[in-house]
């Protein structure tokens, strides 16, 4: 809400359009890029202009590297400016077309009540293509009348393009290739989930005999394949990079390939990759690609099935009885020892937990952070139950995100795991969850700290003092607006909760204490490279 588009939030009200008011504009836009990331709609923001502008740019910034079509609706000046501030300068002014437009962001700005139409259905049109656009509504126009005699018909975004599959003389390339390879390993990317693709790449998989990784974003894309070796890249288990650096052929497919996943190059050994993706410049955009095929992730894995000959179980030692046995008899905890302390919990042990606490259809939402490594440890039944919201590397987006993802997926429990920096950051979005009706599991990764920074100042030799912080206790806090909340300090007390977890029926809140010195691998990396 703001003073100069209250009339407009009003009318729409009025004639039945339902306005979920977020206290914050940066979490307006969060919470549009989450409904239009879990339901695959359009997710409206709509923000004032001025500074309400300018606080949402930080989500405006997040939500176009998502790919996700939203559509920011903003106030804007008047168009006749100096008939109205006769008293005075403008105190709202800011260059919102200029800012939005060198942050990527098309920007459409109608100059008359006549032609605003036209301009939304514009704003909508590169909105529906995957892209955050905005449309900046001013003022005067906002209050004009007009005559519409016959009214629009209702936008609705458009068909995709016809998936299409790769041409035969890249086919053959790669084809070419995989026959050389006797452990081959295929990335499997969002764009595998969201194409349909899983059976297929499955077969290819067979076929060929590889075993299979995800990026972070398509977590849980081969959940129950018995060659499924997890998450690639920083988040790998031991198992997982042990039988990566044994591959002599990487398949990419729909992958993007960047440093989250390749953790900054090292995670792939130098044997050739094959990257399949639907649109060519998604190709070796962040990594260097041997051999591109441009086709959808579904169709041009059958394409290769069917090009490629069976072969015997010899040449297929990635998917021999020993490696699947060892693939079904991993565990995490193999992977570290476990630092409980007197006062808190190892939050890798909370996680495993809480993965098998949870009710099975779930959306889990991952603030950032040093505790956002976790992802690793709670399965989703598939990458469409689950969301990241680090695409522009900051905390405190997971508020407004889940409460989009709730509004579209009202059958899912959505869990949001957030950290106390990222938490105080947007403390007052709580209350929007409470206010809207919409239950959410908040789940607080308590270090008191900005766990991620204390761990590469310490990595630098210099005092984490600067990002530790005193112990707040959420609990308290949050009861009075309406959750169930709990302070967890031991494992007593979260497996206490386990009867609540199993069946949440409401807004709950844990504020679960973790110890501090546990750090996440992607900080560990990061301050490696740094040295």
């Amino acid at each position: 809400m703001s003073d100069d588009i209250c009339q407009l939030v009003a009318s729409l009200d009025a004639i039945g359009v339902r306005f979920i008011g977020a206290r914050q504009e940066s979490h307006a836009v969060m919470a549009a890029t989450g409904y239009a990331a879990a339901c695959g709609k359009l997710g409206v923001a709509l923000i004032g202009r001025g500074p309400a502008l300018a606080n949402g740019v930080h989500g405006a910034v997040s939500a176009s590297r998502t790919g996700m079509p939203v559509l920011i609706i903003s106030g804007e000046a008047p168009v006749m400016r100096g008939a109205t501030h006769l008293m005075g300068p403008d105190l709202k002014a800011f260059p919102a077309v200029n800012v939005l437009r060198d942050m990527g962001i098309a920007t459409f700005v109608p100059a008359s009540a006549e032609s605003a139409l036209q301009t939304l259905a514009d704003a909508f049109a590169e909105a529906s293509l995957g892209h955050t656009a905005a449309l900046l509504l001013p003022m005067d126009v906002q209050l004009e009348t007009v005559d519409t005699p016959t009214l629009p018909s209702p936008l609705t975004l458009p068909e995709g393009p016809e998936p299409q599959p790769a041409r035969r003389q890249s086919v053959d390339t790669a084809i070419a290739t995989i026959k050389n390879a006797r452990r081959p390993l295929i990335v499997g990317g969002i764009g595998v989930h969201r194409g349909g693709a899983r059976e297929a790449v499955d077969a290819l998989a067979e076929r060929i005999g590889a075993l299979c990784v995800t990026t972070v974003k398509a977590k849980d894309l081969f959940r129950g394949s018995p060659w499924d070796l997890g998450i690639i890249g920083s988040s790998s288990h031991s198992l997982a990079r042990r039988y990566i650096e044994q591959c002599d052929c990487v398949i990419a497919i729909g992958a993007a390939l960047n440093s989250l996943t390749m953790s900054s190059g090292t995670a792939l050994p130098p044997v050739p990759l094959i990257h399949i993706d639907a649109v060519r410049t998604h190709i070796g955009r962040w990594s260097p690609a041997d051999i591109a095929v441009v086709g959808d992730a579904r169709l041009t894995a059958q394409q290769l099935v069917a090009g490629l000959p069976d072969r015997a179980a010899a040449e297929k030692p990635f998917h021999a009885d020993e490696v699947r046995e060892r693939i079904s008899n991993f565990e995490h905890t193999m992977d570290f020892q476990t630092q409980h302390t007197a006062h808190t919990l190892d939050q890798r042990v909370v996680a495993l937990e809480l993965s098998r606490m949870l009710p099975e259809n779930r959306h889990v939402v991952f603030d950032g952070g040093n505790f956002m490594a976790n992802w690793a440890y709670i399965t989703v039944p598939d990458p469409g139950h689950f969301t990241h919201t680090s695409d522009s590397g900051s905390v405190g987006l997971g508020l407004g995100t889940a409460v989009g993802i709730k509004r579209a997926r009202p059958d899912r429990t959505v869990v949001l795991l957030i950290g106390d920096g990222g938490l105080l950051m947007t403390l007052g979005e709580i209350e929007t969850i409470i206010r809207e009706d919409l239950p959410v599991v908040v789940i607080c990764m308590n270090d008191a700290a900005y766990g991620a920074e204390a761990h590469i100042l310490k990595g630098q030799n210099m005092s984490p003092a600067m990002a530790t912080f005193f112990d707040v206790d959420f609990a308290p806090m949050v009861e009075p607006l309406g959750f169930d909340a709990h302070t967890v300090r031991t494992m007593d007390d979260l497996h206490q909760l386990a009867p609540l977890l199993a069946k949440p029926e409401g807004p709950v809140f844990i504020d679960v204490k973790v110890n501090v010195d546990v750090i996440a691998p992607f900080i560990t990396e990061f301050t490696h490279k740094e040295n």
